[in-house]
């Protein structure tokens, strides 16, 4: 049995950009199957190498039936954690509106579904544990329009909605998704994932869409704390994910994050360590990934999975994705 498996009081969580989506639909599948594609075992090892109990991806391409998500599972199995529990909705990315949903004149194209996207499910999300996923009880926020966020802080241009009143009518908030998962651990108590993968702040126009929408992606988390949205747990639980957002590096509207950030309802172990790298022309080194736990659970370590450029593992690293693996230790007995 791979060591990873003892069941102890400390849990290792992880959040994850394996950065993997794949430019057609089937594509992962067989780049995974195959058995040579170079980014695909990178990732296998770098998940090998942390070997987290419960573990979120983001940038897994999505199907009906996680065919490629249960490949990418019994492949990890073959050199690293088991992983019995596989759970996915549908996320946003791709899912076609027929509206001009960016403002450009085009209808059709990736920026024009819910979530940019070339197909229906092109970088989901995915989570891998050790532990049953109470499916039933899942909160699912992907579907909430943006229009029907409190607050919500939508585009316009000219004094009009961006890029049209029909498109904000049927716009999600979500560019790939909002998830409350609960996982039964081995004391019998649940413990809630909740966790996204937010819109880059970047690529629109003086209309800011995409910053005011990643800046709203972050802000559904603390509406959902406040009981403004869905029904929060009071304790153990852990905010996950890629928030697109660094507080102090990124361009946007950092607000919302940095309330999150500050909510003493969380804790955050890994204040201010980078989590990827963007090279030239791109941004460098940022912050944007994060695993925030309840401030009931103790923390009993952290760390970003960045090897030294020396370290035999440094290779797979940069192979596998821009981003790097996030991950927390905590004591379970703790949030009793």
């Amino acid at each position: 049995m791979w060591p990873g498996l003892a069941l102890t009081d400390t849990l290792r969580i992880a959040t994850f950009n394996a950065e993997m989506a794949r430019k057609g639909p089937g594509l992962l599948l067989r780049d995974i199957q195959r058995g040579k594609d170079a980014q695909v075992t990178a990732v296998i090892e770098v998940i090998t190498a942390v070997a987290p109990d419960v573990l979120v991806l983001q940038g897994v391409d999505f199907d009906h039936d996680l065919i490629a998500a249960h490949a990418l599972r019994d492949a990890i199995a073959q050199h690293g954690p088991t992983y019995p529990h596989v759970f996915a909705h549908r996320p946003n990315t791709g899912m076609a509106t027929g509206l001009d949903m960016d403002g450009d004149g085009r209808t059709g194209r990736a920026r024009d579904a819910q979530g940019y996207g070339l197909f229906a499910g092109q970088g989901g999300m995915v989570v891998l544990s050790r532990y049953p996923v109470l499916a039933d009880q899942v909160q699912d926020f992907s579907a909430l329009l943006w229009s029907d966020l409190p607050g919500a802080l939508l585009p316009t241009a000219n004094g009009a909605p961006f890029p049209t009143a029909e498109a904000q009518a049927i716009q999600r908030l979500s560019s790939t998704a909002h998830w409350v998962v609960p996982l039964v651990l081995p004391d019998g108590q649940s413990l809630h994932l909740m966790t996204f993968h937010a819109s880059p702040p970047v690529f629109d126009g003086p209309e800011d869409r995409n910053g005011r929408r990643n800046h709203d992606e972050a802000r559904l988390w603390t509406l959902f704390l406040d009981g403004q949205i869905g029904v929060a747990p009071d304790k153990r639980f852990v905010l996950l994910g890629d928030a697109n957002m660094d507080i102090k590096g990124s361009n946007g509207r950092g607000e919302a994050m940095q309330t999150l950030l500050n909510d003493s309802r969380l804790q955050d172990p890994l204040r201010g360590v980078k989590t990827v790298d963007w090279p030239t022309p791109g941004p460098g080194q940022l912050r944007v990934d994060y695993v925030l736990p309840s401030a009931d659970l103790a923390v009993m370590g952290a760390g970003v999975f960045w090897p030294d450029p020396g370290d035999e593992m440094a290779k797979a690293a940069r192979t596998a994705s821009r981003h790097r693996l996030v991950w927390v230790d905590v004591d379970i007995e703790a949030g009793k």
